[in-house]
């Protein structure tokens, strides 16, 4: 799945293209022909709907190195990640292998992604597993985030309900450990705030961890305004995880801009749209039973159709840029500030090759300008996750009550 899964050069219309297609290292080019199943995993649709841009993404036919390096606070990683929540293969759809996931992963760190995210709630337990397997033979040169926060029935693996007890996220860390076959969690997010624990009783779990080496930094998902300032005040936090694309541009308002008042990275889930900016989804577009994306709102036939006109903007700039709208997408967030890094989840060699080539597209400042305002002039319609997930967002932790 395509999940959903840089200013001022001025680059000539065709270069980030070219660079993609040239820049192969470390692997051969591969011929990529555009089939019914890469759609659906590029997050496109079961059957019809395949747009014209679909078929021209997969004609990507190179791989390329990426070079280009960010920090979240002072951890430095690769200016794109690789998200790995759709690896265990129960998010949108099955995956062709374990083995070909832990050697997707693998590929990831020889064309020079250094950030890999993952949860124990992925799966759930099983994206650790897939990373860890993975890494494992290069683990000093990368860079794992994983995700606490969640209470999982240990026999059925069903998300119970939140759970950031001081006790549960030590119990979290340990198991996260093992799976990840590693001594250090280099970034550990709180996955959701949970809203019956004080946020600085878990800063100060957590910096325990941090004094034992367990874990090196922290951040949090989704979290409230001051929630993020209680945190940080506590221990500081090296990045804030939430949803952000064209698509869905709501962390631009407030977010953003605490964590630059704060110092503090940016990661975004979902960079893509869950699929919807790559350009493989329309409003003819159905999901297989599996796909969990039936449920999100702004995928009814109704609001991809309102939604469209995103798209096509996409392709306009795919076309001037010589590149493809998922790249288009990917670049304008990296265009957006210094220190935001996106995580794009993807089960398929050629979309990581192609997120990964998204480092090439650059802009203008006169283009920039003139892409955000396009973008800005489209509404998006449609909640971005069901009522139930979106009362997890933006929530505060209760107030600590003083000592007695």
């Amino acid at each position: 799945m395509h999940e959903q899964d840089s200013t001022a050069n001025g680059n000539s219309p065709g270069r980030g293209r070219r660079g993609f297609l040239m820049g192969a290292a470390g692997l051969a080019a591969t011929s990529v022909v555009a089939t019914a199943a890469q759609a659906q995993a590029h997050g496109g649709p079961s059957a019809a709907g395949t747009s014209g841009a679909a078929r021209r993404r997969n004609q990507v036919t190179a791989a390329v190195t990426q070079t280009g390096r960010r920090r979240l606070g002072s951890l430095k990683v690769s200016s794109i990640g690789l998200g790995t929540q759709t690896m265990p293969g129960n998010l949108y759809g099955p995956v062709t292998s374990r083995k070909d996931m832990v050697a997707l992963v693998r590929t990831a760190v020889d064309q020079g992604v250094t950030l890999f995210d993952t949860a124990e709630a992925y799966g759930p337990w099983e994206s650790e597993r897939i990373v860890g397997d993975a890494l494992r033979p290069v683990r000093d040169n990368v860079v794992i985030a994983s995700k606490f926060g969640w209470e999982i029935d240990p026999d059925t693996g069903a998300l119970t309900g939140l759970n950031s007890r001081p006790d549960h996220i030590r119990r979290a860390v340990d198991g996260m450990l093992k799976r990840l076959r590693t001594d250090h969690i280099d970034l550990l997010y709180q996955h959701r705030v949970d809203p019956t624990v004080p946020i600085e009783d878990v800063a100060d779990m957590v910096k325990d961890l941090v004094a034992q080496g367990k874990v090196l930094h922290w951040g949090l998902s989704e979290p409230g305004l001051q929630t993020v300032r209680r945190a940080h005040s506590v221990l500081p936090l090296t990045a804030i995880q939430n949803e952000y694309s064209t698509l869905w541009r709501g962390p631009e308002e407030n977010v953003l801009p605490l964590c630059e008042e704060l110092g503090i990275g940016f990661v975004c889930w979902a960079p893509l749209g869950m699929g919807f900016t790559t350009g493989t989804m329309s409003p003819y577009t159905r999901f297989v039973a599996e796909d969990r994306r039936t449920a999100m709102p702004r995928n009814s036939r109704d609001n991809l159709a309102a939604n469209m006109p995103l798209v096509q903007l996409l392709e306009e700039w795919a076309v001037r840029k010589g590149a493809t709208p998922a790249q288009i997408d990917l670049a304008w967030l990296l265009a957006q500030k210094p220190w935001i890094v996106p995580i794009p989840s993807t089960t398929r060699l050629s979309h990581l090759l192609e997120n990964i080539g998204a480092e090439e597209v650059r802009f203008s400042r006169d283009e920039l300008q003139e892409l955000n305002a396009a973008v800005a002039r489209i509404t998006i319609s449609g909640d971005r996750l069901p009522p139930p997930a979106l009362a997890m967002t933006g929530v505060e932790a209760p107030p600590r009550r003083p000592a007695a």
